[in-house]
């Protein structure tokens, strides 16, 4: 019997090939939650850097009493992301959404960066 482990190993790498076959080039909006906090990068694969990140890590959103563990903190990630992608002239991206379920707090900070400007 396979591991949880093993088993969103597999996941995450098959939603990552099927992502880079039909990516076209966009980059890719990669979605990191852990219990207390929330991550959003914006990698551009093609050149192998990140565009633009957000997280609840930052100085600016733990002193707004976010924390982390929420719909709310995911919402201000999604936003601030969309922001700083829009800023360094990326409009459209490809969601990953890693092993986690679109669902919560990585669907609440999809539909943000979404009301951000950026189109996937």
């Amino acid at each position: 019997m396979a591991s949880l482990q093993g088993l969103q190993e597999r996941r995450r790498k098959r939603l990552r090939f099927q992502l880079r076959r039909k990516s076209g080039g966009r980059p890719r909006l990669s979605v990191f939650r852990s219990n207390k906090h929330i991550h959003a990068q914006l990698i551009d694969d093609a050149h192998g850097r990140t565009v633009a990140s957000a997280s609840t890590l930052e100085k600016s959103v733990r002193e707004a009493g976010k924390t982390g563990a929420d719909i709310d903190a995911a919402t201000i990630i999604g936003k601030l992301v969309a922001e700083r992608a829009v800023k360094a002239g990326v409009k459209e991206v490809v969601f990953d959404r890693g092993a986690y379920l679109y669902h919560g707090r990585v669907k609440a900070l999809a539909e943000a960066a979404r009301e951000g400007g950026l189109s996937f």
